[in-house]
């Protein structure tokens, strides 16, 4: 299979375990049988890789999630990056040139898009498969997936099909309706539409080449922040006229709420939390290193992270987005591709931070303008490079970087951690140069 993977949204809806670089399909929050946890990225690459270890598998994303997606995912997947958010039609349509010009792919390779984040079983990525096997042979210009409603909602716009066999054409599309209306849609056989759809990668260039004018996947990527805002759904799907859709009746769930998404969860605690016997219904998800305590607490959800502590009643939990608008704070937690790194403390000049690097992973090399920094390390070794000079790192070590200092390190074979306090009147993540460094001409001391 060769599948787009579209990676977007800010996150808020899942506050404060999510935040505007870190979406919630990189929360761990799913058990494995070895106790660990993984994301919902995680999870569904894991799946994918079951059905089909051959899977070409292309992330779809935007510049933010691109180091925590590396986080992840090492380097398993290919990464599409959007220059900037412009919906789906855009990125989908760049993807599809990234894997022509890019990745080489023939015209009449079977191509799936489906969002990274459904939380579904084994079978949806099967299903997955026959999708693209209906887009290769070419009965339609494109193969959507309907999913069958469990009941009626009006989360979801509706795929009404021309009879009820498993593979029908369509007839119409419904936007998102009221309740009683999507109770008369399912009566006609209606079906969710989940975002899933197929098609051979030339009918995909084609019709991107109708709607924008780009010469290839370079020239697209330089115009794409003067792109429309369009969804591929009214762009594409709505005006196709050789169109069919496949029925899937197994397990699939939009976590888009903490309510849904706590759904999921295999335990009632993640983290350190106690729920006494009079509690019900209650989840916590804590990921701080403070113990949560719940006593007689019923239908309720508790999650907390360095960002914040959330306690809500989960009915309610679905609209928290317009007040953590109204929140304005340090994102306190991030992955990157190289480690994570933890806020502890924000003063007015300063700002004091955990890093802990990968084994083997390094920082970019570079400097900032407006603060100086001081590391310590505290566990694990490495090595440093401050204005050229390359040096060996231990537990204990202290160094400081005064602004305008290039500096970088590198963890040993173990891993490595550090405290690193920031002093400056004016910190700003945006305060950052980055350069090339060679090693070779570097000198060990």
């Amino acid at each position: 299979m060769n599948i787009i993977l579209l990676s977007g949204g800010s996150g808020k809806r899942l506050w404060p375990l999510s935040n505007d670089v870190r979406s919630k399909q990189f929360i761990k929050m799913f058990k494995n049988d070895d106790g660990t946890y993984e994301s919902m990225v995680q999870r569904v690459y894991r799946q994918i890789q079951t059905v089909d270890p051959s899977a070409t598998i292309t992330v779809a994303t935007s510049k933010k999630q691109v180091s925590e997606i590396k986080n992840q995912l090492n380097e398993k997947v290919d990464i599409c990056v959007e220059p900037e958010r412009r919906d789906t039609f855009p990125a989908i349509a760049l993807a599809a040139a990234f894997l022509h010009d890019e990745k080489h792919l023939s015209e009449s390779e079977p191509v799936v898009v489906c969002p990274v984040d459904p939380y579904v079983d084994i079978t949806y990525f099967e299903a997955l498969q026959r999708l693209s096997d209906l887009a290769a042979k070419g009965a339609a210009q494109l193969t959507l997936m309907g999913i069958e409603p469990v009941v009626p909602s009006e989360k979801y716009g509706y795929i009404i099909p021309e009879d009820k066999a498993e593979i029908s054409r369509v007839r119409t599309f419904k936007e998102k309706p009221d309740t009683q209306t999507a109770a008369s849609y399912i009566a006609q056989g209606a079906l969710w539409n989940g975002g899933v759809f197929a098609f051979q990668l030339g009918y995909l260039l084609r019709r991107a080449h109708e709607l924008i004018s780009f010469t290839g996947y370079e020239d697209l990527r330089d115009m794409y922040p003067s792109l429309n805002k369009i969804s591929f759904d009214y762009a594409v799907v709505e005006h196709e006229s050789s169109i069919q859709v496949m029925r899937y009746a197994g397990e699939w769930k939009d976590v888009g709420s903490w309510s849904t998404f706590t759904e999921a969860m295999s335990e009632s605690v993640i983290g350190r939390g106690i729920l006494d016997d009079a509690c019900t219904n209650t989840r916590i998800v804590n990921e701080l290193n403070l113990p949560i305590l719940c006593m007689n607490c019923k239908d309720m959800i508790v999650a907390a992270s360095v960002d914040g502590i959330l306690v809500t009643e989960k009915g309610q939990s679905a609209k928290i987005k317009p007040y953590v608008d109204l929140l304005e704070q340090q994102v306190m937690y991030a992955e990157k591709s190289w480690g994570t790194y933890t806020v502890l403390d924000v003063q007015d000049d300063s700002m004091t931070v955990k890093i802990s690097l990968f084994p083997g992973q390094a920082m970019a090399y570079h400097r900032h303008a407006c603060r100086d920094e001081v590391w310590t390390i505290t566990s694990g070794s490495g090595f440093a490079v401050i204005d050229g000079e390359k040096m060996q790192v231990l537990v204990g070590d202290t160094l400081r970087m005064k602004a305008g200092c290039k500096h970088t390190i590198t963890a040993g074979a173990r891993g490595l951690e550090l405290i690193e306090v920031q002093l400056g009147r004016e910190i700003s993540a945006n305060d950052k140069q980055k350069f090339e460094w060679d090693e070779t001409s570097e000198n060990l001391h």
